[in-house]
């Protein structure tokens, strides 16, 4: 019997992360490799001229990102696409939402497996007709986010306080609770810092460490420090690890590497 073929391409604009895609791909032997991409742009063209059947697919790249490209090729392209990101478990709650299948960097071969396992069913006819849905679901949840509230409703000292965003300066994880801090007081809340970063404007609060979320308003500078780790400080004085896992998403943020 006849092996079929899957034919896949890796958008990644890290040469290490394609690396290690390429490395865990070889290890499957119905899988080749037609071409690796450096950015966005590159990604479309290649994707329009090859037509391959899987993509590993970079949120964060130059020229386009990784939802710019499936934009711009649109979702009938591809029937089967694999994110690759560096966000968090807590970020990545969309992905779960639409059923689309992601790797967080640096992909582990166990959870390689189950995407790849995945990624094999969605190449069937009707898997694959499903998956485009959920794929146009999540760029459309994208462009048109909820609405985020005007005020933060917490539970603190037996009452129900609303919060002006604007007012907070951090908020840190203690447990599981998490204190809250504003220009003039502190509160401890019993809230999990996910809970509340699903509450908070994205645009005016990052999440730089897994115990902290920054207003961004505060943020005055990012130091860097030795072996690739960076501090960030605040107006305040106040200085917070920006851990690697992390720093991703500042730097899409902010639009440039750090």
């Amino acid at each position: 019997m006849q092996v079929k073929v899957i034919r896949a391409l890796i958008a990644d604009d890290e040469p290490l992360a394609r690396e290690g895609i390429r490395t865990l791909l070889s290890a499957e032997p119905d899988v080749i490799v037609v071409a690796e991409c450096a950015d966005g742009a590159e990604a479309v063209a290649r994707i329009g001229e090859l037509r391959p059947g899987l993509v590993f697919l970079d949120i964060q790249m130059p020229e386009l990102n990784g939802f710019e490209v499936m934009r711009a090729i649109g979702v009938d392209a591809v029937p089967a696409v694999i994110f690759v990101t560096a966000y968090d478990q807590y970020a990545l709650e969309a992905f779960h939402v639409h059923a689309v299948d992601y790797l967080l960097k640096p992909a582990n071969e166990e959870r390689f497996a189950i995407a790849m396992r995945r990624a094999r069913s969605l190449l069937e006819y009707e898997a694959g007709r499903l998956a485009r849905g959920n794929i146009a679901s999540l760029l459309a949840s994208i462009e048109h986010p909820a609405p985020r509230i005007a005020r933060l409703a917490v539970r603190a000292d037996g009452r129900t306080l609303l919060l002006k965003p604007e007012d907070i300066d951090h908020i840190e994880a203690e447990g599981n609770y998490a204190r809250v801090h504003m220009r003039d007081r502190t509160l401890l809340i019993r809230e999990s810092l996910a809970d509340l970063e699903r509450q908070l404007d994205p645009s005016r609060f990052i999440r730089v460490h897994r115990s902290t979320i920054l207003n961004l308003e505060r943020v005055r500078e990012i130091q860097a420090m030795f072996k690739g780790e960076h501090v960030v400080l605040t107006t305040n004085g106040r200085r917070f690890p920006l851990s690697r896992k992390y720093r991703a998403l500042l730097e899409e943020r902010l639009g440039k590497r750090i």
